[in-house]
């Protein structure tokens, strides 16, 4: 066996790992972009095309696309916070202002 197919199985070897990484990378993404329009739709929110609700933040008063957890806060949530308290108090409410 040479040199040559040495490097060519080393690369062969680069190419199935970088592209079993992407997959993966790829199908993450996709569960997350699930996770987040489930989660949206439940709230009763618009989606942007990732799935992620479209709110407009109180706390800096500006429009965002935010991902939800199980309890519908945004990822952006501070617990000890009163703009982000009653961002959540209006998502659970329906009434927060959207986009």
């Amino acid at each position: 066996m040479g040199d040559g197919d040495e490097r060519d199985e080393a690369r062969l070897g680069r190419f199935i790992q970088g592209t079993l990484r992407s997959v993966g990378d790829q199908l993450s993404e996709a569960k997350r972009a699930y996770s987040d329009g489930k989660r949206a739709a439940l709230a009763g929110l618009p989606r942007d095309e990732d799935g992620r609700a479209r709110i407009v933040c109180r706390r800096h008063a500006e429009r965002r696309a935010v991902s939800l957890d199980p309890v519908s806060r945004p990822d952006c949530f501070d617990a000890d916070h009163p703009d982000c308290q009653g961002c959540v108090e209006d998502i659970r409410d329906g009434t927060v202002e959207t986009w």
